[in-house]
């Protein structure tokens, strides 16, 4: 039967080609509605922004082409979605390349039409674990990574063509199949559907397949190479109209295009496509094959707002032939003309968009420029005058700047390294054995300066100083045991014994600490003995220096709990605690001698570590740590069992009970991490308050012990870290403040550099007391503000004079502000003349005001009622009342000296709800009235 006197296929071709049509011309009229109405629907709120990509595998061919023409003009409907395109050119590694691209550009979304089906996968997969939406575009992969694919049935393509081969062919004759990419799944699935359709008629054959990878060049040249084959075929199919018509301007420069038909796949409308070719009668037949660009950008706009699409999309394809060309080519010409049209007035639209904003932005920029010049003439006269004096400056600067570079360029970074670690070496050792030799010294001094000694005092500071004792021996301890390690004579004794009992021993020592700070401290061994091969010395030195640690940084109500297991010939030792955990910084050098991290140093911990890791490495072991900030950290340690490790000179069968009989020295572990229990001090009925003093130590035992020495004679408030003195400095404002210098967070030079800085906070005398007392820095905390630097070990009958010498002076300066009120120029301290310049200009503004007062004046001030009242206090010894009362009356004086004015006037003038009240008040802070005071020579 021959296809052409089908007509229901005819009436059906009819309707899907006018349904198309009218689905584009509808699109365009939305699309010129919408820039008509551009100016107008601008919205005031701005809209979230999109970036999609594509990677499109060849541009080259008017399908492609017409694909990307299909989405950007899709796109105008989607004003907030930006579109990125990247053409590989028919190259699988540039596609790739240019995928990567497109993710580093920080797209939303990809849309890919991948040139090959394989090498895709991983690719594809990779952009999709990353949370970046794929739509595949006309062909598919090997992976089901991905949210939408879009394209026509290309098998059922290739069916359509192969029923028209067979009827066209009348069920006889020979064909030569033009593929595209083979590696590509149309042209995979279009072979697929053509030969599964020509099956069915045995007398047609497909004598020659010829490769032209969607290409006009290429089949020109397949072509040309296969000529002696054409001229016995009868038909060439091509996978594309572009292929079709390759082969068909071969074959007509060869005189074989009589012989021939040609039919292909796409049927795109324009002047140089597959309609026009059926229509010139080049092309028997072409099978629609929609592009997809609309329906790309239609479901990636729906994705991207979290709306649900179909996974797989497939678009209707139809017959074009010389029964319905006409039409549809009369259809596909207007709709061209139409789309022409619309792009023209969409160019109007553009250009007047860009005359109102260029017009608009000029309007702005005159404004903002005027506003420029109000701004530079304000300053002008100011630059001008500061100009030589910032040249001169700049200058000092730079030449600074060059000193500094070629000092640092003569200096190799091996030596500077170098030199950087042997000072902070030094100046670790100086701070972590003057701690200990403070709280050595200084009870001992206070208890020989003492005629008589209470037994709480003698017990307390004698355990103090056995306590510090103890901790400074076992630094001494861990540095000799360092140094032994580095010369490598380090040796091991080891013995086999039971090591759930022997850790059981070390946690027990660690029960009333953990007790007393309300951790939960377990020891879980999966069996209950383990024989092991160690040293037991220096194994005990591992796991108390771990359990330390997890003290130090667990917080009240924490955890700590000790693993043993054994994994495979290993056994496997774990200390995880949920304190404060490490940065990923701090973690990589844990067991660095020197890293201290964010936090400040500390030569036990950083001995510890590093000496736990070569003690642990001494027996052939390893030893890890996992920490995470906020959340904890767990120490690992794996030993092996056995003894096969160890040499004969490293086994001591005498075990760990016959150190002692050879003179080897056992730390009593519990004097050193165990605090003892706090004694309380008894009250002191003739304590004597000289104010408040803020203590800022980092160290509990010496802020301890600075609490309840000074404590006789003021009201202490101790803080362990720089923040917390400082949030107690401003809602106190105490009358000291006494702080070390190594802090952790803010150190206690950043803390007096605030404390002078603030307002509220300056007139207080800061005293630090530190372990650094060399010449630079005793100038560096004076330049920050300090009023006194003591160094540890300290004398505590020193340090209470100078606490007292600095109050005295404070109370003189307090005398010289009240005497004359800021009449003295010269002396003091800047931000304290500052305050009370603008404390007493407010009440001279405001002083005719009778219901100003102390609320209004706090405010403007910006402090609260509290903190004005002891600022004002700490630096006029009055109060704020008092402070206004006198500039009233100073005022009131030299207008009664001065002025011929009445007594209401004056009353008035300074700020007295009547005269009587002034001539009351007055005469109560005069001893004369208004009158007797103005009629008195030179107001005496």
């Amino acid at each position: 039967m021959n296809y052409r006197g089908r007509c229901p296929k005819t009436d059906m071709t009819f309707s899907l080609a006018k349904s198309t049509l009218r689905k584009k011309a509808f699109n365009g009229l939305l699309l010129f509605v919408g820039w008509c109405l551009l100016g107008s629907c601008q919205s005031e709120t701005k809209t979230k922004t999109y970036r999609i990509g594509f990677s499109q595998c060849t541009g080259a061919d008017e399908w492609r082409k017409t694909m990307l023409s299909d989405m950007k003009r899709e796109l105008t409907f989607h004003p907030n979605c930006t579109l990125l395109y990247e053409d590989a050119g028919n190259s699988t590694a540039r596609q790739i390349s240019q995928i990567n691209t497109l993710i580093d550009r920080g797209i939303d979304l990809l849309i890919v039409s991948p040139n090959e089906v394989a090498p895709f996968a991983k690719v594809i997969e990779d952009v999709f674990k990353r949370g970046i939406p794929v739509i595949l575009l006309d062909r598919k992969i090997e992976t089901e990574s991905y949210n939408a694919y879009i394209g026509g049935d290309n098998v059922e393509i290739g069916r359509l063509a192969g029923v028209f081969i067979g009827n066209h062919l009348r069920g006889k004759g020979r064909v030569v199949e033009v593929w595209g990419l083979p590696s590509s799944s149309p042209a995979q699935e279009r072979h697929r559907g053509l030969h599964e359709e020509l099956a069915k008629y045995p007398g047609i054959r497909v004598v020659k397949e010829l490769n032209g990878q969607w290409e006009r060049d290429t089949v020109r040249r397949v072509v040309a190479a296969e000529l002696s084959t054409l001229k016995e075929a009868d038909l060439v199919f091509a996978h594309n109209d572009v292929m079709a018509l390759g082969a068909y301007a071969v074959c007509m420069q060869n005189g074989l295009q009589q012989n021939l038909d040609f039919v292909g796949i796409d049927a795109l409308p324009g002047p140089n496509a597959g309609m026009q070719a059926i229509t010139d009668g080049i092309l028997k037949a072409s099978f629609l094959y929609p592009t997809g660009g609309e329906e790309a950008i239609e479901t990636a706009t729906r994705i991207l707002a979290g709306k649900s699409v179909k996974r797989e999309q497939i678009l209707n394809s139809i017959q074009i032939d010389g029964s319905n060309i006409r039409a549809l080519k009369a259809q596909s010409d207007k709709l061209l003309a139409q789309q022409a049209d619309i792009e023209k007035q969409s160019q109007r639209i553009d250009a007047l968009t860009q005359t109102y904003a260029s017009q608009k932005n000029t309007l702005y920029i005159t404004l903002a420029s005027l506003l420029v010049v109000m701004l530079l003439g304000a300053w002008a006269l100011y630059l001008f005058r500061s100009k030589q004096a910032a040249y001169r400056t700049l200058e000092n600067q730079n030449e600074e700047i060059r000193q500094q570079k070629d000092k640092i360029e003569a200096v190799s970074q091996q030596a500077r390294l170098a030199t950087e670690e042997k000072l902070r070496f030094y100046s670790y050792i100086s701070h972590e054995f003057n701690t200990p030799l403070s709280l050595i010294l200084t009870p001992t001094e206070d208890l020989l300066t003492k005629k008589t000694v209470s037994t709480h005092d003698l017990k307390s500071n004698l355990a103090l100083i056995q306590k510090n004792a103890y901790r400074l021996l076992r630094l001494i301890d861990q540095m000799l045991d360092l140094r032994k390690t580095d010369a490598g004579k380090q040796r091991l004794r080891t013995s086999e014994q039971d090591l759930v009992a022997f850790i059981e021993d070390i946690v027990v020592d660690f029960r009333r600490k953990a007790e007393k700070q309300r951790i939960d401290l377990q020891f879980i061994p999966s069996k209950p003995s383990l024989l092991v091969w160690f040293d037991d010395e220096k194994l005990d030195k591992v796991i108390v220096n771990l359990l330390s640690n997890a003290f130090k940084y667990t917080p009240r109500g924490g955890l700590i709990h000790i693993r043993l297991d054994v994994q495979d010939t290993q056994v496997c030792i774990q200390v995880e605690d949920n304190g404060e955990g490490m940065t990923p910084d701090e973690q990589a050098h844990a067991f660095d001698l020197f890293f201290s991290g964010t936090r400040p140093f500390n030569l036990s911990k950083g001995l510890g570590l590093a000496l736990s890791m070569e003690f642990i490495q001494l027996h052939q072991g390893e030893i890890t740590v996992q920490s995470e900030k906020n959340k904890g950290t767990t120490f690992t340690i794996l030993l092996p069992l056995g003894n096969a490790h160890l040499s004969e000179e490293e086994i001591d069968r005498s075990g760990f009970r016959n150190a002692l009989k050879e003179g080897i020295a056992i730390s009593p572990r519990f004097l050193v991490d165990i605090d003892e229990e706090d004694v309380a001090a008894p009250p002191d009925p003739i304590k004597k308050q000289l104010g408040t003093l803020l203590v800022v130590e980092d160290n509990d035992d010496i802020r301890t012990f600075l609490t309840t020495r000074l404590g006789h004679e003021f009201d202490i408030i101790a803080e362990s870290t720089g923040e917390k003195g400082w949030e107690r400095a401003i809602d106190v404002i105490p009358d000291l403040i006494i702080s070390d210098i190594m802090l952790p967070g803010m150190d206690g030079m950043q803390l007096t550099q605030r404390v002078k800085a603030d307002l509220r906070t300056s007139h207080i005398p800061v005293v630090l007391l530190t372990a650094k007392g060399q010449m630079e820095q005793r100038i560096e905390g004076t330049r920050a503000g300090a009023d006194a630097y003591i160094t540890k070990p300290f004398n505590t009958t020193y340090l209470l004079e100078v606490l007292r010498t600095t109050l005295a002076n404070r109370e003189k300066w307090q005398r010289r502000y009240a005497s004359d009120f800021l009449s003295q120029a010269g002396a003091g301290n800047r931000q304290d003349k500052k305050f009370l310049n603008e404390l007493t200009g407010l009440i001279e503004q405001n002083l005719t005001d009778p219901d100003f007062g102390v609320e209004k004046l706090s405010r403007d001030m910006g402090l609260s009622r509290v903190q004005l009242y002891r600022k004002v206090q700490a630096l006029l010894d009055m109060n704020v009342i008092d402070y206004v009362a006198e500039i009233r009356l100073k005022k009131a004086r030299r207008l009664l000296a001065e002025s011929t004015k009445t007594m209401a006037e004056i009353a008035y003038e300074t700020g007295f709800s009547s005269p009587a009240y002034f001539t009351t008040f007055f005469k109560q802070h005069t001893q004369k009235t208004p009158s007797e005071y103005r009629k008195s020579p030179a107001g005496v």
